[in-house]
């Protein structure tokens, strides 16, 4: 209907500029306190999801050109409290591409052989290869978010520092930094994502999980005590920030009250990563270009 283009053109003109508006490059004199929730940008539901619908397409044609390409791939690192809807928008924002050229990672709690490693090795074995779009679904922040509020039960064999002091931590920072940095130089273009909520948004979607009959299975008690330890978490996410967020391996914080609204964010994030790649598919063969309409008549002659 020629009425919803103007609807649509003024999605497009806000959408857009969004990213930038969440994007911590530098992040040493960051707050967390200072990105809002509860912020949707004055957008409403219905006019994003069309939005979305449409820039869907555009991700598929993106992602194809850099599998055709083979020279980059990007990685998207998706950080949040329990609830903050990761799953639903891995489900949302990739649904345009190809499986095939897109992987998945949930970190899960270590297992026996990858505690036997540092704590970055599973991590390198995870990232996506050349052409491919890789989301970690938690990842290696994991080990200075849940590690540092928990740190008394940190295993620290073979270790050298103090898990009680600010230095430890300082220094797995500086080696995530630096391991990030090693990425990047390897043709790994990393955008980072973590899902913003306040703790009342978070009680509120614990209960809608408890409540649904088709949703119960994701509960876990364990939230519950969690949540105790909510100031604890959010000062070890604005250190984790303020210590990585730089040029090549950038911070999004992203306001997540609204899925809708955090869904158009990162949507709009990938798409302007990989626009600032301009994958391009390799040329055909000289030989194909030569004989173009002896193999078209080839084909048409064919029969199963």
């Amino acid at each position: 209907m020629p009425w919803l283009e103007p609807v649509s053109d003024l999605i497009a003109g806000i959408a857009r500029t969004l990213p930038e508006r969440y994007l911590v490059r530098d992040g040493r004199d960051f707050q967390l306190s200072s990105v809002d929730p509860d912020d949707h940008a004055d957008l409403r539901k219905g006019d994003v999801e069309a939005w979305l619908e449409k820039r869907r397409k555009r991700l598929g044609e993106l992602q194809e050109r850099l599998a055709a390409e083979h020279r980059h791939s990007v990685l998207l690192v998706l950080q949040g409290m329990d609830g903050a809807g990761k799953d639903s928008l891995i489900r949302n924002v990739m649904t345009g591409m190809n499986p095939q050229g897109t992987k998945v990672v949930s970190f899960k709690r270590p297992s026996d052989l990858e505690l036997a490693h540092d704590f970055l090795w599973r991590v390198h074995l995870a990232v996506p290869g050349r052409g491919q779009v890789g989301v970690f679904n938690r990842s290696h922040y994991e080990d200075v978010l849940v590690a540092r509020v928990h740190a008394d039960t940190l295993d620290t064999q073979g270790m050298t520092g103090d898990p009680a002091k600010p230095e430890f931590w300082d220094h797995r920072l500086q080696d995530i930094e630096a391991f990030e940095a090693y990425l990047a130089r390897q043709g790994v273009h990393i955008l980072k994502v973590m899902l913003h909520m306040s703790p009342d948004c978070q009680q509120k979607r614990l209960l809608r999980r408890l409540r649904r009959p088709d949703k119960r299975w994701k509960f876990d008690e364990s939230d519950l005590a969690e949540r105790k330890f909510w100031p604890a978490y959010q000062a070890a996410y604005q250190e984790a920030i303020r210590a990585t967020s730089c040029k090549t391996a950038p911070w999004l914080v992203v306001p997540s009250n609204k899925k809708w609204f955090s869904r158009l964010v990162v949507m709009e994030a990938l798409i302007a990563q990989l626009e600032s790649l301009s994958p391009e598919p390799p040329p055909p063969s000289p030989d194909i270009l030569k004989n173009l309409e002896r193999l078209e008549a080839a084909i048409k002659a064919s029969h199963p």
